[in-house]
Parts: C-alpha cells; structure tokens; sequence
C-alpha cells in the first residue's frame, strides 16, 4: 500500500473541518465512529464554535492544530470546502476526504471549481478522496472518516470482505447487506466523484491486505483500467475473487450515471469484455454481490459445470434441472455404481438418475439424507450440488438433515447449496454454516456464478511479447482508401481478396484477364468511405466491355464527386459459406477493442457481435462466437459442413496485434464482409475501410 494511501486507510492522526458535538449530524458521525470502534489514533475536532466535541478538544483551525494530521475530514460546503482543500495542501497534508457536493456531478461550472480544488492537491502531492462522498471506513483500525447511518443500522464487524463503490449509497447498501448475513466487513470505502482517487487505485491497495477474502466494487464508470487490471492480475495470483456491479447499463442509466458521480459512462459491452478479460465477476446489483458472499468466502472453487440435484419432491427436482440450465450448468450425469448405492436407500419408485428424488419417504425415515449423501458425494461427475427442500416440519428432523448436509459439505470439499424457504426449515441449516437461500434460483444462481467464475479465472493470460510495427498510410484525409486498407492487413498476414487498383481502361482489362471473371468492381477514393450508397459498386461482372463499362461510369462519378485521386478496384469475386466480419476501433478509455460477429448488410440491424480486448488468441475469439445468436453455424445446421472458424480467428487475432501496435495512429478498422468456407477452406477478407486516428488516450487519474 503507498504512504499517501496508507495515510487515508491507516491514519495515525484525523483531523474534522466542521466537527460538531451531534453525532447525528454528518461532522459528528466521525468522531462517534472513531471513539466506539477503538481508533487508537489522535483525533482533532476543528470547531471555531466549541472548545469540546465529544470529549475532545476542539481547535479553531487546522493552523492552530499541534500537528500536520495525516487525513482530514472536510464536512464544510461550497466555497468553504475548496478553501479547506488548498489550505490543507498548504499544510502539508497527505490525504483529504470532501464530503461536499455540488461539483463535478452537477454541471461545467461544478467541474471546473472541483478541478481547481484537484490542481490544488496535485501540486502538493495531496490525495483527494471524493468529493460528494460517504467518506471512508475502515474497522479493521477504526478508522472511519465517514458518516454512513448503515454503521449504526447495523453494527460493524471486522472480516474479510471490502466493499470499493463510486457511490457512498450503494457502499452502505452492500455492507449492510452483508452484517444482515452476519458477515463481517473491514474495509466500506466510496471515492464519489473520484477527482482524484479511484476505486482502482483503491482496489490495488486493498488486494494487498492478506485478510481481505472477497473484493466487491460499484462502479458507475471504469477509470484506470489499467490499475484495475493489474489489481486484478494480483489478486489472481493470490486467489481474492473480485465481484462487480458496473450500473448504466442502459443508454438511461449511463445518462443518470453523468448526473450521480459526474462520471463519464463507459459502453456497456467493452466494460463487459474487460472484466472477463481480467477475471471480474459481473453481477446485476448490490442484492446479488451479497447472496453469493458466503460461497466466495467458503474458498469453493468448482471442478467444472456438473451440478447434481436432490429433492424430497419431484417438482423441485424439475425446476432444480431448469434452475441449473438457466445458469449455464449441466446435470451430472451419475455412474451406476452411485446409482445403485442410492437405490439402496429409496423406496424403488424413487428416481436415482440426476436429479435425485428422495420422495416423501423422508417424512418417515429422516436417515435417508444421511445414507443418499455419502452415496454421490465422491461421484466424479459431480462438481457441485443442490438440495432444495420445498416442504418440512413438523413430523421431519431438520435439525439431522442439516448436521447430515454439512458432514457431506466437508466430506467433498465440493459447493453445496440448500434452498429452504420455511425459516423453521432453513435456520438449522445455516445454523451448520451450509449455504441456505430462500428459492431454488438464487441457490443455483450463485453455484452457477461460481462455476463461471472460476472458469473464467482459468482462463490463460495471453501475451504478444512482440508486435510488428504499423505504419499507416500517409494522408490528410480521416479514411484510407480501400486499397490502402488491403494493402495494410495483407502487409500484417491478413488474407484479402485478390485485386487490382485501376485508373485506365488498360489495365481494367488487364486486371480483368489475370482474375478471369467474375469481377467486382468498386469505386476507390478516400473521401468516399461509404460506396454502395453512391452507386460504386458492381458485382458478378463476367464480361471484360461490361466491366470497361462499369469502370467508365465509376469513374465519372468519382469526378462528379470532385475526389483528387478517383481509382476503381478490380477484385475476384470471393465465395465462401458465411459472411462474418472484424470490427475494431480504439477506446479513449480501454485502448484497442476488436468486435467479431455476423457480418454481410444486415450487421447493423443484428447487431450480434462479441467485443474483445487485446492481447487474445484464436481459442478466445471461438469462444465469443459461440456465445452469439450465429453460434449452430459454427458446427453447421441442416447438412452444412462445420465453419472453418479457425481462419476467421486467425483473422480476428492478426487484427487484434495490428490495432494495438498501431495505437491511436489507427481510430477504426471495418472489415466487413469476411468471407468464411467450410473447415479447411479458409477465410478471407472481402471489403476493408481503415479510420486514421482522430481520439486520444484519457489519462483518468
């Protein structure tokens, strides 16, 4: 952890701007805090009003203070908030945490005060944390320079959970969430309108306390996705999942985004790439980053996929099978051997193929958890398992299903999940540490998320160690014409059609005798990216007057157009089963992204594409593909042999490496249509436009 963060986290000295004697106003929370949690560390209450607050000598002002505190709390408003800042800098002091709000969530006038209170700190090295923030908290130390009521709502403990959130509301929402669980938190910590500190930067120092178990973030945007990045390499390596909620989804939530944190929204698809890129678990809200706490904390990380489900009723084993295929995991698919062990113990109507129903007969005989469990518990098929109990009570001894599921729990090592929606039901379970929901969706739902999870943390990190050099073609224009785009991806390995670059009728003839028929001819000018909408394209051309023909009018249009440099492309024309395409553009946050997908004219109307962020190899762009709708063509459907999908990925991966070593020398790359064979008839590009770079790389401190 840094010293400047070290100074906000571990503070030996806290100072409060705005200190006030009631503790339910947001200058008296701190002190409240501070005092009950067993701060061992020198508070200093700043209240020109009082000589005490809360027990505690309070100064007229930071300069009359008989030390620099390390962080200082500022709880004034406005104008006086900035003012407190700059003389904080002044002071010497290493971090300060701005409560205030009113600036760079609000409007330009807002951002622009809010960026000179942020130069202020630069200057001196400073860390700001906020402003329009909850504060920070951490009960590991009592150090809680924050005001959130949740801390009185429900009472902190200690433990191995923290919770990193652009909001201080949604800070509060998970932690309480967890101390309802009775899960213990140390860190709850919100950077609001991250001026200058960042979740990321946070996170980094957070993955480093070797106590922490589970990271949870709220994000409203991704700033330095490179830190967050290597945060997440890090806690990779040390085995700390990382589980996020990245709100604005939506074009409206984005929106609403802009106004809460002053946040600029990221597009939803590439966040969504870069989290599985590196690891992050995305969950839709707060509720969800809780319900799965318990089962990230039991250390459980999942074999695989194969779930086994077991019921005293055969309408739970049915929605228990259902359950398992919505959260993409498949039902095991048990060896005889387990399956006679089972029907050992049940009445022989009873179902013992997956999923396992013990039948009513448990009312009568509550042993038979205890004889089916120890039956499936070492199946090898089995990675995780489900017990849903729709009905129990009186008449059933809970209190032994529940000692029988957690003996099984430490008797696999495996996940095991109870949905029990009685209390009376699922008390005793939780009781015995098992993991209980209330429904069969959430149980499966988190045994689902783990399976994803660790499956997506085993994922390889792939690496480029070496990159050849791009040079873009030289030009004022925001395009490169299309044979310049060609001829770039050819340069790089990229296999393009066959073509020639004409400016007479000459040598249309000639191109026309090389390629023997049919032809595509195609209008060719920088500032004319677009062609098909002008009439400057013309395919299946099979005679060499037709195609003279076609070149004298594509060129009298280019002339009308005014174009300096008007050429006509000859190229063959290129068959192959399926049209695909490669997308690319460069992210003024996230650098290079690529987009692979259904390609031809309807791309824009489909819109069924995969994003991915480079580095990344063929086997990950396959992946992506066979999450799309266009997914059955890959195998082939109704007859047709299977896609070659290998060279597409190549395809993919060649423009990955080009994108990202050009840079910002190149915004956009639109290969659209590659035309894909069968396996072992390769792939190839068709029609190729490439954008000269135009964005800049945000540094987002």
């Amino acid at each position: 952890m840094s010293d400047l963060l070290e100074s906000a986290l571990n503070p030996r000295t806290v100072a409060i701007i705005g200190a006030s004697e009631n503790i339910h106003k947001i200058g008296g929370r701190p002190i409240f805090y501070m005092q009950r949690g067993g701060f061992t560390g020198t508070i200093y209450p700043i209240n020109p009003s009082r000589q005490e607050v809360q027990g505690l000598k309070s100064y007229p002002s930071l300069a009359s203070l008989p030390e620099v505190p390390e962080l200082v709390l500022i709880v004034v408003a406005g104008d006086k908030a900035v003012e407190a800042v700059q003389e904080c800098a002044a002071t010497g002091v290493k971090s300060v945490v701005v409560i205030a709000s009113g600036f760079g969530e609000v409007d330009e006038a807002g951002r622009a005060v809010q960026q000179r209170m942020t130069d202020a700190a630069r200057a001196t090295g400073m860390r700001i944390y906020g402003p329009n923030t909850h504060g920070l908290a951490n009960f590991g130390t009592g150090a809680i320079a924050g005001f959130s009521t949740m801390f009185i709502e429900c009472p902190p403990e200690d433990g191995p959970v923290a919770v990193l959130s652009q909001s201080g509301g949604m800070s509060a929402m998970v932690y309480g969430l967890l101390r309802q669980k009775g899960i213990g938190v140390r860190h709850v910590h919100a950077t609001g309108n991250e001026a200058d500190v960042t979740v990321a930067e946070m996170a980094w120092a957070i993955a480093h306390d070797p106590e922490i178990k589970l990271l949870l973030l709220y994000l409203e945007n991704v700033a330095n996705p490179e830190i967050l990045a290597r945060t997440a390499e890090y806690a990779r390596s040390r085995d700390l999942p990382i589980v996020a909620v990245k709100a604005g989804r939506s074009a409206s939530g984005q929106q609403a985004a802009s106004t809460h944190t002053g946040s600029m929204a990221n597009e939803d698809r590439v966040v969504d790439a870069f989290f599985k890129k590196h690891g992050i678990f995305r969950v839709r809200d707060p509720h969800a980053q809780a319900l799965a706490a318990e089962a990230y904390l039991k250390g459980w990380r999942p074999a695989g996929n194969k779930l086994v489900v077991i019921s005293n009723s055969g309408a739970s084993c049915v929605m228990g099978a259902d359950a398992a295929e919505d959260n993409g995991l498949e039902m095991a698919k048990l060896s005889s051997t387990t399956q006679q062990a089972v029907a050992k113990s049940l009445p022989g109507f009873a179902t013992t193929t997956n999923p396992i129903d013990i039948t009513a007969a448990l009312l009568s005989n509550s042993g038979l958890f205890s004889e089916v469990l120890p039956a499936v518990a070492q199946d090898p098929a089995a990675d995780m398992f489900f017990i849903n109990i729709p009905v129990a009570g009186a008449g059933y001894d809970v209190e032994a299903f529940a000692r029988d599921t957690a003996r099984f729990e430490a008797l696999t090592g495996k996940p095991v999940a109870v949905a029990a929606w009685q209390a009376t039901v699922a008390e005793p379970f939780r009781q015995g540490g098992v993991a209980t929901f209330a429904n069969e969706g959430d149980a499966v739902g988190v045994l689902g998320q783990l399976a994803a999870h660790t499956a997506m943390l085993k994922q390889p990190l792939v690496h480029w160690p070496e990159l050849a050099a791009v040079q873009v073609p030289e030009g004022a224009e925001q395009y490169c014409d299309e044979a310049q785009s060609l001829g770039l991806l050819s340069t790089h390995g990229v296999p393009v059609v066959q073509h020639f670059l004409c400016t007479t009728a000459a040598q249309v003839r000639a191109a026309f005798e090389k390629l023997g028929g049919p032809v595509a001819l195609k209008g060719c000018a920088p500032e004319v990216p677009h062609k098909t909408e002008l009439g400057l394209v013309a395919l299946n051309i099979t005679d060499v007057e037709q195609a003279v023909r076609v070149f004298d009018s594509h060129m009298a249009k280019l002339t009308a157009l005014s174009v300096k440099k008007a050429a006509v492309i000859v190229a063959a024309m290129s068959r192959g089963k399926h049209e695909l395409m490669v997308g690319a553009r460069f992210d003024p946050v996230f650098g290079p992204v690529v987009l692979v997908g259904a390609g031809g004219k309807y791309v824009e109307a489909m819109k069924d594409y995969a994003v991915l962020l480079p580095p990344f190899n063929q086997e990950q762009v396959e992946a992506a593909l066979r999450g799309l709708r266009l997914a059955p063509m890959i195998d082939g459907v109704r007859g047709d042999l299977p896609m070659d999908i290998s060279a597409f990925s190549s395809i993919a991966v060649a423009v990955g490496k080009i994108v990202m070593a050009a840079g910002t020398k190149i915004a956009s790359v639109d290969l659209n249509p590659v035309m894909v064979g069968s396996k072992g008839e390769g792939a190839r590009v068709v029609d190729a436009l490439l954008e000269r770079g135009s964005v800049q790389k945000l540094e987002i401190k």
